[in-house]
């Protein structure tokens, strides 16, 4: 049997308290082996000093540009924040003025640049990095993560290209529209980061089911791994309702699915490796 290479993730690391539980539950009883960092986030505080006492876990940047605080102040950033001092929400006019205005692509560099030194700050060894709501794939911020990262020691970057395949061999009804909006612009992102010499896993799952990773889909994409290095991503957190939640996730249900003993016994039983991405250099 061919040994397959696993890296399963949790994004939203120190947004809130219910999530860093999660995180810790799935890690120590369950499949995570990794988690993304909001180095902003309201409880990232208990998230860095979490991963500083769980040296297993491994940890990298979840850069987040939209829909939640920066780490700058405002006056810094002053397009790319609403009047509440949050960064903005319509991502398709940010990602517009991204494109198009240089005075935007300066305070974006600074933001994603504050980031990085603030992850850097917090001793870790980044693991991996990705962005909120993948927002890395947008042309100007990908270019800007692939010059500003390797500076603070980034070597693997989410790519998101998800098997259709394999997702309607579990559910042929799932809806495809964001896996087919995103593909073409994960396969530009897989090319430049696989020239910058960064790892990219072969295949992502949770986009088609994100926020709702539950137990009967996770085991059937583990019963079903392609060939080669795959990540699966996940939102765990022991309850929903905390600041930052995202409508309709289901939160509980997708920790529920990491620590299944179920979930585990599959693990083991296929010889599938988990790690992350620092370990598969």
């Amino acid at each position: 049997m061919k040994l397959s290479t696993l890296i399963v993730t949790a994004d939203d690391f120190g947004m809130a308290r219910e999530v860093n539980e999660a995180v810790e539950m799935a890690h120590r009883h369950g499949i995570l082996t990794c988690a993304s960092l909001m180095v902003g986030g309201a409880a990232a505080p208990e998230a860095i000093a979490m991963a500083r006492r769980i040296s297993t876990l491994k940890v990298g940047l979840h850069l987040v540009l939209v829909e939640d605080r920066p780490v700058l102040p405002p006056a810094a950033i002053p397009d790319l924040v609403d009047a509440d001092g949050l960064f903005r929400r319509d991502l398709i006019q940010v990602g517009t003025e991204m494109f198009l205005r240089p005075k935007v692509k300066q305070q974006l560099a600074a933001e994603i640049t504050a980031q990085f030194e603030a992850f850097h700050a917090t001793g870790l060894s980044i693991d991996h990095v990705n962005a909120h709501k993948h927002y890395h794939l947008h042309p100007t911020v990908a270019s800007l993560i692939l010059d500003i990262g390797p500076r603070f020691g980034m070597r693997a970057l989410r790519v998101p290209i998800e098997p259709p395949s394999t997702i309607r061999s579990i559910e042929p009804g799932t809806a495809r529209l964001i896996p087919m909006i995103t593909a073409p612009w994960s396969r530009l992102l897989s090319y430049r980061a696989r020239h910058s010499g960064l790892q990219v896993a072969d295949q992502v799952f949770g986009l088609a089911w994100s926020g709702a990773m539950t137990n009967s889909r996770l085991q059937s994409v583990l019963s079903r791994l392609p060939e080669g290095i795959t990540e699966i991503y996940a939102h765990p957190a022991t309850s929903g309702g905390f600041e930052g939640a995202a409508d309709g996730y289901r939160y509980a249900e997708e920790l529920a699915a990491l620590v299944a003993p179920e979930t585990v016994a599959l693990v083991r039983q296929a010889k599938i490796r988990l790690c992350g991405f620092g370990d598969l250099n």
